[in-house]
Protein backbone atom coordinates (compact mmCIF):
# COMPACT_ATOMS: atom_id res chain seq x y z
CA UNK A 1 0.00 0.00 0.00
CA UNK A 2 2.96 2.48 0.97
CA UNK A 3 4.38 1.85 -2.52
CA UNK A 4 0.91 2.51 -4.08
CA UNK A 5 0.76 5.71 -2.22
CA UNK A 6 4.24 6.31 -3.22
CA UNK A 7 4.05 6.30 -6.72
CA UNK A 8 0.60 8.14 -7.16
CA UNK A 9 2.33 11.16 -5.38
CA UNK A 10 5.10 10.93 -7.73
CA UNK A 11 3.06 10.73 -10.73
CA UNK A 12 1.08 13.35 -9.35
CA UNK A 13 3.48 15.64 -8.69
CA UNK A 14 5.41 14.90 -12.55
CA UNK A 15 3.25 16.92 -14.41
CA UNK A 16 4.04 20.35 -12.81
CA UNK A 17 7.42 19.70 -13.26
CA UNK A 18 7.46 18.24 -16.70
CA UNK A 19 5.24 20.98 -17.38
CA UNK A 20 7.76 23.84 -19.87
CA UNK A 21 8.21 27.39 -18.71
CA UNK A 22 5.75 29.90 -19.26
CA UNK A 23 6.69 32.18 -21.81
CA UNK A 24 5.56 35.64 -23.79
CA UNK A 25 6.93 37.66 -26.20
CA UNK A 26 5.49 41.18 -27.80
CA UNK A 27 7.27 42.98 -30.73
CA UNK A 28 6.19 46.65 -31.34
CA UNK A 29 7.23 49.47 -33.22
CA UNK A 30 6.35 52.75 -32.84
CA UNK A 31 2.66 52.67 -33.93
CA UNK A 32 1.63 48.85 -33.48
CA UNK A 33 1.87 46.04 -30.81
CA UNK A 34 1.46 42.22 -31.73
CA UNK A 35 2.15 39.20 -29.50
CA UNK A 36 4.73 36.86 -31.00
CA UNK A 37 5.09 34.13 -28.62
CA UNK A 38 2.96 32.81 -25.86
CA UNK A 39 3.72 29.19 -24.55
CA UNK A 40 3.25 27.16 -20.92
CA UNK A 41 0.70 28.08 -18.12
CA UNK A 42 0.64 31.04 -16.05
CA UNK A 43 -0.79 28.45 -13.08
CA UNK A 44 0.66 24.68 -13.60
CA UNK A 45 -1.92 23.80 -10.94
CA UNK A 46 -5.49 25.18 -12.54
CA UNK A 47 -4.02 24.42 -15.94
CA UNK A 48 -4.14 28.25 -17.44
CA UNK A 49 -2.42 28.97 -21.19
CA UNK A 50 -0.17 32.15 -20.18
CA UNK A 51 -0.86 35.25 -22.81
CA UNK A 52 0.08 38.08 -23.70
CA UNK A 53 -2.31 40.27 -21.10
CA UNK A 54 -1.33 38.16 -18.06
CA UNK A 55 0.51 40.27 -15.73
CA UNK A 56 3.71 39.35 -14.16
CA UNK A 57 6.74 40.59 -11.42
CA UNK A 58 8.94 42.18 -14.32
CA UNK A 59 11.75 42.35 -11.93
CA UNK A 60 13.96 44.85 -12.67
CA UNK A 61 13.01 46.34 -15.58
CA UNK A 62 10.17 48.05 -13.12
CA UNK A 63 13.59 50.57 -12.27
CA UNK A 64 12.83 51.82 -15.77
CA UNK A 65 9.15 52.32 -15.05
CA UNK A 66 9.95 54.18 -12.12
CA UNK A 67 12.29 56.78 -13.60
CA UNK A 68 9.66 57.54 -16.03
CA UNK A 69 7.61 58.82 -13.37
CA UNK A 70 10.68 60.22 -11.78
CA UNK A 71 11.72 62.06 -14.93
CA UNK A 72 7.82 63.24 -15.02
CA UNK A 73 8.12 65.36 -11.61
CA UNK A 74 11.94 66.58 -13.17
CA UNK A 75 10.07 67.88 -15.96
CA UNK A 76 6.99 70.09 -13.41
CA UNK A 77 10.40 71.41 -11.73
CA UNK A 78 9.65 69.29 -8.57
CA UNK A 79 12.86 67.42 -8.72
CA UNK A 80 16.58 68.11 -9.86
CA UNK A 81 18.85 65.15 -10.57
CA UNK A 82 21.94 67.43 -9.53
CA UNK A 83 20.57 68.38 -6.19
CA UNK A 84 21.59 67.15 -2.85
CA UNK A 85 19.21 64.33 -2.08
CA UNK A 86 19.55 64.99 1.54
CA UNK A 87 17.64 68.34 0.50
CA UNK A 88 14.44 66.49 -0.42
CA UNK A 89 14.93 63.47 2.42
CA UNK A 90 14.82 66.01 5.23
CA UNK A 91 18.12 64.51 6.41
CA UNK A 92 21.70 64.30 5.85
CA UNK A 93 22.30 61.12 3.63
CA UNK A 94 25.94 60.51 3.54
CA UNK A 95 28.45 57.61 2.95
CA UNK A 96 30.21 57.67 5.90
CA UNK A 97 33.56 56.73 4.33
CA UNK A 98 32.94 59.90 2.33
CA UNK A 99 30.99 62.17 4.39
CA UNK A 100 31.91 65.33 2.37
CA UNK A 101 30.42 63.61 -1.30
CA UNK A 102 27.06 65.01 -1.91
CA UNK A 103 24.44 61.68 -3.64
CA UNK A 104 22.02 63.04 -6.31
CA UNK A 105 19.78 61.35 -8.16
CA UNK A 106 21.50 60.88 -11.35
CA UNK A 107 23.91 58.88 -9.02
CA UNK A 108 21.17 56.66 -7.61
CA UNK A 109 20.38 55.93 -11.19
CA UNK A 110 23.12 55.29 -12.90
CA UNK A 111 24.14 53.29 -9.68
CA UNK A 112 27.59 55.40 -8.66
CA UNK A 113 25.84 56.64 -5.56
CA UNK A 114 28.44 54.16 -3.66
CA UNK A 115 25.32 52.15 -1.93
CA UNK A 116 25.67 48.60 -2.05
CA UNK A 117 22.57 45.73 -1.65
CA UNK A 118 24.05 44.05 1.34
CA UNK A 119 21.92 40.50 2.41
CA UNK A 120 18.90 41.82 1.16
CA UNK A 121 18.80 44.98 2.75
CA UNK A 122 17.02 46.82 0.50
CA UNK A 123 13.83 44.64 1.70
CA UNK A 124 12.88 47.26 4.09
CA UNK A 125 9.39 46.18 6.25
CA UNK A 126 6.77 48.40 7.02
CA UNK A 127 7.86 50.05 10.52
CA UNK A 128 11.15 50.50 9.70
CA UNK A 129 12.62 53.59 7.95
CA UNK A 130 14.16 54.25 5.06
CA UNK A 131 16.89 56.26 7.84
CA UNK A 132 17.27 53.63 9.96
CA UNK A 133 18.36 50.73 7.17
CA UNK A 134 20.83 53.33 5.51
CA UNK A 135 22.82 53.50 9.00
CA UNK A 136 24.01 49.93 8.34
CA UNK A 137 27.33 49.95 7.34
CA UNK A 138 26.53 46.83 4.99
CA UNK A 139 25.20 48.96 2.73
CA UNK A 140 28.04 51.03 1.48
CA UNK A 141 31.24 50.46 -0.87
CA UNK A 142 33.57 51.97 1.71
CA UNK A 143 36.54 51.88 -1.23
CA UNK A 144 35.14 53.75 -4.36
CA UNK A 145 33.12 57.54 -3.41
CA UNK A 146 29.79 58.82 -4.62
CA UNK A 147 30.09 60.10 -8.54
CA UNK A 148 33.44 58.49 -9.38
CA UNK A 149 33.52 56.39 -12.61
CA UNK A 150 32.63 53.17 -10.37
CA UNK A 151 29.66 50.98 -11.07
CA UNK A 152 27.83 48.93 -8.93
CA UNK A 153 24.22 47.90 -10.10
CA UNK A 154 22.17 48.31 -6.32
CA UNK A 155 18.93 47.63 -5.91
CA UNK A 156 18.86 49.92 -2.69
CA UNK A 157 19.35 52.83 -4.77
CA UNK A 158 15.61 52.65 -5.81
CA UNK A 159 13.61 52.87 -2.06
CA UNK A 160 15.98 55.69 -1.78
CA UNK A 161 14.83 57.27 -5.32
CA UNK A 162 10.97 56.58 -4.24
CA UNK A 163 11.43 57.60 -0.84
CA UNK A 164 12.73 61.09 -2.59
CA UNK A 165 9.19 60.64 -5.26
CA UNK A 166 7.33 60.22 -2.17
CA UNK A 167 8.79 63.38 0.54
CA UNK A 168 8.32 66.12 -2.35
CA UNK A 169 4.70 64.80 -3.61
CA UNK A 170 3.43 63.96 0.02
CA UNK A 171 1.90 60.67 -1.73
CA UNK A 172 2.45 56.94 -1.43
CA UNK A 173 4.88 55.32 -4.28
CA UNK A 174 2.43 52.95 -5.88
CA UNK A 175 -0.53 56.00 -6.06
CA UNK A 176 2.02 58.19 -7.21
CA UNK A 177 3.18 55.87 -10.12
CA UNK A 178 0.10 54.67 -10.95
CA UNK A 179 -0.99 58.46 -11.51
CA UNK A 180 2.47 59.37 -13.31
CA UNK A 181 2.58 56.36 -15.51
CA UNK A 182 0.42 53.46 -15.40
CA UNK A 183 -2.80 55.63 -15.76
CA UNK A 184 -1.82 58.15 -18.40
CA UNK A 185 -0.40 55.53 -20.74
CA UNK A 186 -3.93 53.14 -19.60
CA UNK A 187 -2.22 50.18 -18.07
CA UNK A 188 -4.01 48.02 -16.01
CA UNK A 189 -0.46 47.51 -13.70
CA UNK A 190 0.67 48.36 -10.67
CA UNK A 191 3.44 47.81 -8.17
CA UNK A 192 3.62 44.45 -5.48
CA UNK A 193 -0.51 44.35 -6.86
CA UNK A 194 -1.89 47.84 -5.17
CA UNK A 195 -3.92 48.83 -7.94
CA UNK A 196 -4.59 46.19 -10.56
CA UNK A 197 -7.70 45.37 -11.05
CA UNK A 198 -9.82 42.25 -9.71
CA UNK A 199 -9.13 41.05 -13.05
CA UNK A 200 -5.49 41.62 -13.40
CA UNK A 201 -5.05 39.77 -10.52
CA UNK A 202 -6.67 36.74 -11.54
CA UNK A 203 -4.64 36.59 -14.80
CA UNK A 204 -1.66 36.81 -12.17
CA UNK A 205 1.25 34.53 -13.67
CA UNK A 206 2.51 32.16 -11.12
CA UNK A 207 6.55 32.15 -11.21
CA UNK A 208 8.28 28.54 -10.87
CA UNK A 209 11.34 27.67 -10.43
CA UNK A 210 13.35 25.26 -12.16
CA UNK A 211 12.55 23.20 -9.86
CA UNK A 212 9.05 22.76 -10.29
CA UNK A 213 8.26 24.28 -6.49
CA UNK A 214 6.47 28.23 -6.49
CA UNK A 215 8.19 30.96 -5.94
CA UNK A 216 6.27 33.91 -6.54
CA UNK A 217 2.58 35.15 -7.00
CA UNK A 218 0.72 31.99 -6.33
CA UNK A 219 -2.12 34.30 -5.52
CA UNK A 220 -5.40 32.17 -6.55
CA UNK A 221 -7.38 35.11 -7.22
CA UNK A 222 -6.47 37.62 -4.20
CA UNK A 223 -4.62 40.26 -3.96
CA UNK A 224 -1.25 39.89 -1.29
CA UNK A 225 -0.82 42.27 1.51
CA UNK A 226 1.21 44.91 -0.93
CA UNK A 227 4.06 45.35 1.66
CA UNK A 228 6.70 43.25 3.28
CA UNK A 229 5.41 43.41 7.38
CA UNK A 230 7.11 42.03 10.69
CA UNK A 231 6.11 38.70 11.48
CA UNK A 232 2.71 38.86 13.32
CA UNK A 233 2.23 42.33 12.18
CA UNK A 234 -1.21 43.13 10.22
CA UNK A 235 -1.01 44.67 6.99
CA UNK A 236 -1.90 48.22 8.17
CA UNK A 237 -0.69 51.20 6.30
CA UNK A 238 -2.66 53.77 7.86
CA UNK A 239 -0.37 55.26 9.80
CA UNK A 240 2.31 55.72 6.65
CA UNK A 241 4.45 58.72 6.32
CA UNK A 242 5.44 58.83 2.32
CA UNK A 243 8.61 59.27 2.55
CA UNK A 244 9.88 57.34 5.27
CA UNK A 245 10.35 54.13 3.40
CA UNK A 246 10.15 53.96 -0.14
CA UNK A 247 10.77 50.29 0.09
CA UNK A 248 7.63 49.11 0.49
CA UNK A 249 5.93 48.70 -2.67
CA UNK A 250 9.63 47.37 -3.88
CA UNK A 251 10.27 50.20 -7.04
CA UNK A 252 13.37 48.23 -8.01
CA UNK A 253 11.57 45.38 -9.28
CA UNK A 254 7.57 44.88 -7.94
CA UNK A 255 5.87 45.91 -11.06
CA UNK A 256 3.41 43.61 -12.36
CA UNK A 257 2.62 44.49 -15.76
CA UNK A 258 1.72 42.23 -18.74
CA UNK A 259 3.52 42.01 -22.12
CA UNK A 260 0.97 43.80 -24.12
CA UNK A 261 1.45 47.04 -21.39
CA UNK A 262 4.99 46.41 -21.34
CA UNK A 263 5.35 47.10 -25.14
CA UNK A 264 3.23 50.14 -24.57
CA UNK A 265 6.27 51.35 -21.73
CA UNK A 266 8.53 50.19 -24.95
CA UNK A 267 6.43 52.45 -27.50
CA UNK A 268 7.21 55.59 -25.28
CA UNK A 269 10.94 54.75 -25.65
CA UNK A 270 10.73 54.13 -29.37
CA UNK A 271 9.06 57.47 -29.47
CA UNK A 272 11.42 59.18 -27.66
CA UNK A 273 9.66 59.55 -24.47
CA UNK A 274 6.64 61.26 -26.58
CA UNK A 275 3.66 61.90 -24.66
CA UNK A 276 5.10 60.89 -21.39
CA UNK A 277 8.49 63.06 -20.70
CA UNK A 278 10.13 65.75 -22.59
CA UNK A 279 12.79 65.27 -25.07
CA UNK A 280 15.43 66.29 -22.76
CA UNK A 281 14.30 64.18 -19.82
CA UNK A 282 14.63 61.08 -22.59
CA UNK A 283 17.95 62.16 -23.75
CA UNK A 284 19.21 62.18 -19.90
CA UNK A 285 18.04 58.78 -19.36
CA UNK A 286 19.06 57.14 -22.76
CA UNK A 287 22.89 59.11 -22.46
CA UNK A 288 25.69 56.76 -21.40
CA UNK A 289 26.35 57.81 -17.63
CA UNK A 290 29.01 55.29 -17.32
CA UNK A 291 30.84 52.74 -19.67
CA UNK A 292 32.76 50.07 -18.52
CA UNK A 293 36.05 49.50 -19.65
CA UNK A 294 36.97 46.47 -18.08
CA UNK A 295 36.96 46.73 -14.79
CA UNK A 296 35.28 50.42 -13.48
CA UNK A 297 32.39 48.69 -12.28
CA UNK A 298 30.67 45.23 -11.05
CA UNK A 299 26.59 43.52 -11.67
CA UNK A 300 24.57 42.63 -8.70
CA UNK A 301 26.89 39.55 -8.14
CA UNK A 302 29.93 41.44 -7.71
CA UNK A 303 31.57 40.59 -10.63
CA UNK A 304 32.97 42.79 -13.79
CA UNK A 305 31.55 40.62 -16.50
CA UNK A 306 30.99 42.96 -19.32
CA UNK A 307 27.10 42.10 -18.82
CA UNK A 308 26.87 45.69 -18.16
CA UNK A 309 28.98 47.69 -20.51
CA UNK A 310 26.71 51.27 -20.79
CA UNK A 311 24.17 52.45 -18.47
CA UNK A 312 22.03 55.70 -18.16
CA UNK A 313 19.89 56.74 -15.92
CA UNK A 314 17.96 52.91 -14.98
CA UNK A 315 18.38 52.06 -18.74
CA UNK A 316 20.59 49.74 -20.00
CA UNK A 317 22.64 50.30 -23.51
CA UNK A 318 23.54 46.57 -25.25
CA UNK A 319 24.94 45.22 -27.88
CA UNK A 320 27.11 47.54 -29.98
CA UNK A 321 29.89 47.90 -27.41
CA UNK A 322 32.28 45.55 -28.60
CA UNK A 323 35.12 44.34 -26.12
CA UNK A 324 35.23 43.93 -23.20
CA UNK A 325 31.35 43.87 -23.55
CA UNK A 326 29.33 40.33 -23.40
CA UNK A 327 26.22 41.94 -23.99
CA UNK A 328 25.23 40.49 -27.32
CA UNK A 329 21.60 39.17 -26.64
CA UNK A 330 20.98 39.87 -30.18
CA UNK A 331 24.05 38.88 -31.74
CA UNK A 332 23.75 41.50 -34.70
CA UNK A 333 25.81 44.46 -33.71
CA UNK A 334 22.88 46.62 -33.15
CA UNK A 335 21.98 49.37 -30.41
CA UNK A 336 19.12 48.60 -28.27
CA UNK A 337 18.16 50.23 -24.92
CA UNK A 338 15.97 49.04 -21.97
CA UNK A 339 16.65 47.08 -19.25
CA UNK A 340 16.71 42.84 -18.11
CA UNK A 341 14.83 41.45 -15.62
CA UNK A 342 16.17 38.75 -13.46
CA UNK A 343 14.13 37.01 -10.37
CA UNK A 344 12.16 34.23 -9.01
CA UNK A 345 13.47 32.19 -12.06
CA UNK A 346 12.15 34.70 -13.99
CA UNK A 347 13.79 36.13 -17.20
CA UNK A 348 13.17 39.31 -18.83
CA UNK A 349 13.43 41.87 -21.33
CA UNK A 350 12.50 45.52 -22.77
CA UNK A 351 14.59 46.45 -25.68
CA UNK A 352 14.52 48.66 -28.40
CA UNK A 353 16.33 49.75 -31.39
CA UNK A 354 16.67 53.63 -30.61
CA UNK A 355 17.20 54.14 -34.89
CA UNK A 356 14.24 52.13 -36.32
CA UNK A 357 11.99 51.98 -33.22
CA UNK A 358 11.22 48.36 -33.24
CA UNK A 359 11.30 46.42 -30.20
CA UNK A 360 10.55 43.19 -28.09
CA UNK A 361 8.82 42.63 -24.49
CA UNK A 362 9.25 39.52 -23.14
CA UNK A 363 9.46 36.66 -20.43
CA UNK A 364 11.11 33.25 -19.71
CA UNK A 365 10.56 31.40 -16.65
CA UNK A 366 11.54 28.56 -14.59
CA UNK A 367 14.99 29.02 -15.84
CA UNK A 368 17.85 27.47 -13.86
CA UNK A 369 20.40 28.95 -12.02
CA UNK A 370 23.50 29.25 -13.47
CA UNK A 371 22.44 29.27 -17.14
CA UNK A 372 25.12 30.05 -19.68
CA UNK A 373 24.67 31.68 -23.30
CA UNK A 374 26.64 31.23 -26.48
CA UNK A 375 27.48 34.68 -27.08
CA UNK A 376 26.81 36.80 -23.69
CA UNK A 377 26.70 36.88 -20.55
CA UNK A 378 22.37 36.57 -20.90
CA UNK A 379 21.03 33.27 -19.94
CA UNK A 380 20.90 30.20 -23.08
CA UNK A 381 17.31 30.76 -22.81
CA UNK A 382 16.80 34.30 -23.58
CA UNK A 383 19.15 33.84 -26.43
CA UNK A 384 16.90 31.05 -27.77
CA UNK A 385 13.91 33.13 -27.44
CA UNK A 386 15.24 36.34 -29.06
CA UNK A 387 16.40 33.50 -31.97
CA UNK A 388 13.22 32.31 -32.19
CA UNK A 389 11.05 35.55 -32.75
CA UNK A 390 14.05 36.72 -35.29
CA UNK A 391 13.98 34.07 -37.69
Amino acid sequence: MRLILALLALALAAPLHAEPPAAVAVAFDRSHIRPVLAEGLADRVSGRAVSADDPVRIASISKLVTTLGLMRMVDRGQLNLDRDISDYLGWKLRNPAFPDKVITLRLLLSHRSSLIDGPDLYIIPLGTSLRQQLSDPRVWDSTHAPGSDWFHYTNLNFPVVASVMEAVSRTRFDRLMSRLVLKPLKLDACFNWSGCSPAAVNRAVVLYRASGEVAKDDLKGKAPCPVVTPEGAACDLSTYAPGSNGALFSPQGGLRISMKALARIGQVLANRGQGLISRRSFGAMTRAAWTFTGSNGAGEDGEANGFFCAYGLALHRIGSGGRPCHDALFGDGKLRIGHSGDAYGLKAGLWVDPRTGKGLAFFTSAVPPGSKAKRSQFTAEEEALVERISR
